[in-house]
């Protein structure tokens, strides 16, 4: 069965004003397309251990955020190239950074 979705911007919007009131901090580091963009989310703490979460599909149909790259504390440099290469490939692409402690549950991930 597939999941209705939520436009990306009010999504993104969401995401950032809970993070917010956790007391952790939220950006939108590239924006995508307003309705249908795909959107990656950059986990970190303290400005840390970045890890990038996005959905994937299942075979049921519905959407799962999954880690799909952990930034190497010794190649950060990677991390970032990384992220440039993916909003080269889709400029649909929303990338979004949010810093707090255990952000995995603020995307019910992990």
């Amino acid at each position: 069965m597939t999941e209705a979705r939520l436009p990306a911007h009010l999504e993104v919007a969401g995401l950032i004003r809970r993070i917010e009131a956790a007391g952790g901090f939220g950006m939108v580091l590239a924006k995508g397309e307003r309705d249908a963009g795909t959107i990656l989310v950059v986990l970190m703490e303290k400005g840390d251990n970045s890890r990038l979460y996005e959905r994937m599909p299942n075979m049921d149909g519905s959407r799962k955020w999954s880690c799909t790259k952990v930034q190497d504390p010794e190649k950060k440099h990677e991390f970032m190239e990384y992220l440039d290469r993916r909003r080269t490939q889709d400029r649909d692409t929303w990338l979004v950074e949010l810093d707090i402690q255990d952000g995995e549950r603020f995307i019910d991930a992990g």
